[in-house]
C-alpha cells in the first residue's frame, strides 16, 4: 500500500516540535500577513524561516510555506521576497493560491503547489495546473469515489506536473471544515469588512443566530444548534478507503490551534496508518483513536462528511471545543536535572496533586505529557504543592527552563 503523507499545521515553534515529535512528515506554516491564518495564529517572521527549515531538515520533515492568500499590487514586492526567502532557506515549496505566486515561483524554479482555495474538482482542472504546479489541493466538497477517479486519470495519462514527477494529490483529512466552498468565504468580509481570503477571518459563522420574520417580527432561535458551524473533518475511521483513493497527502487543519492538539492528531493518524499496515486496523483500534482525537479541540467530529457521498448533516452543538479534556496553566519550569530527569516548577496559578496528569509545552520541546507519581517540596515527598511554591517532578522527556507547565482535566459532557 502507498504510503501516505502525514501534513501537520505549525503555528508555533511549540506546534513545529509538537508535529516533528508526533511523527509528521510534513509541516506547513505562515509567515508575516499573507496567508489565511494570519489572524488566527502568531505566525512566523522572516528571519524564523531558517530555523523553521533547519528543524525540520534534521528530523527528514519536509516543509511547506502558504502564501495563499488573495494578493492585491501593493503585495506582490511582500510576496516576492517571501518566496525568495524561502528558496534561501531551503524550503521544499509554496502552497498558493493567487496566480501571482504560482507564476513567480515557475520564474526562479521554486516548487509550489496549488491550494483548496481554487476548488480543484476534476480531472481537467488538475491537467490545467500541472502545467505550473506538481501537487493540487483538492476542494473538500468531493467524494472519495470523485478523488479516486481523479487519481486513476493521472496515472492513466500519466500526468506531469512541472517539477516532471507524477502530480500529486492532497487532500485535507482533518481539522476544521467552513461552511464555505473549500474555504472561500465572504461572510466575514460583508459582516465586518474582515476577509477570510485575506487571512482575517472572524469565524462569526460560528456563533448561533436566530432567524427573524420581516412580516410579523417573530423571532426562531435555532435551538441548540450552530447552524453554519460545521462538524470538523475526520478520516479516522476509513483512512484505508482514504489510501485507496490514490491520495498523496493528508493534510491536518490547524495553524491556530495548540502543540497538544498537533501532536496529538498527527500521533493518532500515525499509529492508525501503522495498524493498517500491520494488519490490525479494526473496530476496536478505530473506537481508540476517537476517544485520543476527541481529547483535544473539536467542534464534533464528523464521520465521513462529503468523502463517503453523504450530506454534510453534522453541526457543532456548543460555542467552541468538544475536547474531553482541558489544560489548566500552573506553571513554569525553573530548573530541570537531566541526570535524574527531575524538574522544579514554579507554581504561578494553583495548586497541584499527586496522580494527576500534567503538560509541558516549549519551542524546542513541543509536548511533553506525563502523570505526577511521586512529587517534591524543599526535598520532602509532598501529595499537594501549594501556589508559589517550588515543586519537583520526574519527567520521562528533556524539558527546558521557561517551559509552560500544565495540569490536564476531565471536562463534563
Amino acid at each position: 500500500m502507498k504510503k501516505l503523507e502525514i501534513m501537520a499545521p505549525a503555528g508555533s515553534f511549540e506546534s513545529l516540535e509538537a508535529a516533528i515529535k508526533a511523527g509528521a512528515d510534513s509541516v506547513y506554516f505562515g509567515v508575516t500577513q499573507l496567508n489565511m491564518r494570519a489572524r488566527a495564529s502568531a505566525n512566523f517572521t522572516f528571519d524564523d524561516m531558517a530555523e523553521i527549515v533547519k528543524r525540520s531538515k534534521k528530523a527528514n520533515v519536509l516543509t511547506y510555506l502558504v502564501v495563499n492568500t488573495l494578493l492585491y499590487d501593493h503585495d506582490i514586492t511582500i510576496a516576492r521576497k517571501l518566496v525568495d526567502r524561502a528558496k534561501e532557506s531551503g524550503v521544499d515549496a509554496i502552497i498558493a493560491f493567487d496566480f501571482a505566486v504560482l507564476n513567480y515561483c515557475n520564474e526562479i524554479d521554486m516548487e509550489v503547489h496549488a491550494t483548496i482555495q481554487f476548488s480543484i474538482s476534476n480531472y481537467e482542472a488538475v491537467k490545467f495546473f500541472a502545467k505550473m504546479a506538481n501537487r493540487v489541493v483538492l476542494a473538500r466538497e468531493l467524494t472519495l469515489d470523485q478523488i479516486k477517479a481523479i487519481s486513476e486519470k493521472i496515472k492513466e495519462e500519466n500526468l506531469l506536473g512541472n517539477e516532471g514527477r507524477l502530480m500529486e494529490i492532497e487532500v485535507f483529512g482533518h481539522g476544521a471544515l467552513c461552511v464555505a466552498q473549500s474555504g472561500r468565504c465572504w461572510m466575514s468580509l460583508y459582516t465586518h469588512n474582515a476577509s477570510a481570503n485575506r487571512g482575517a477571518c472572524l469565524q462569526n459563522c460560528r456563533h448561533a443566530y436566530k432567524v427573524t420574520d420581516l412580516e410579523n417580527g417573530k423571532e426562531l432561535v435555532i435551538d441548540n444548534h450552530y447552524v453554519m458551524s460545521a462538524a470538523d473533518i475526520c478520516t479516522i475511521d476509513f483512512l484505508d478507503k482514504f489510501i485507496d483513493a490514490g491520495i498523496s497527502v493528508l493534510k491536518i487543519e490547524g495553524r491556530g490551534r495548540s502543540p497538544e492538539y498537533v501532536y496529538t492528531i498527527v500521533k493518532t493518524y500515525k499509529k492508525a496508518l501503522q495498524d493498517i499496515e500491520d494488519g490490525k486496523y479494526t473496530k476496536e483500534k478505530i473506537k481508540e483513536y476517537f476517544k485520543d482525537l476527541e481529547k483535544v479541540f473539536n467542534r464534533k467530529l464528523s464521520h465521513g462528511n462529503f468523502f463517503l457521498g453523504k450530506e454534510i448533516g453534522e453541526y457543532s452543538n456548543v460555542y467552541g471545543s468538544k475536547a474531553t479534556e482541558e489544560k489548566i496553566f500552573k506553571g513554569r519550569v525553573v530548573h530541570f536535572y537531566p541526570k535524574v530527569m527531575v524538574a522544579d516548577i514554579m507554581l504561578e496559578a494553583g495548586d497541584i496533586k499527586l496522580n494527576q496528569e500534567f503538560l509541558f509545552t516549549g519551542n524546542k520541546t513541543g509536548v511533553v505529557k506525563g502523570k505526577i507519581n511521586e512529587m517534591r517540596v524543599d526535598d520532602k515527598v509532598v501529595e499537594e504543592a501549594k501556589q508559589k511554591t517550588v515543586v519537583s517532578i520526574k519527567v520521562d522527556e528533556i524539558v527546558r527552563l521557561n517551559d509552560k507547565f500544565y495540569i490536564i482535566e476531565k471536562r463534563e459532557s
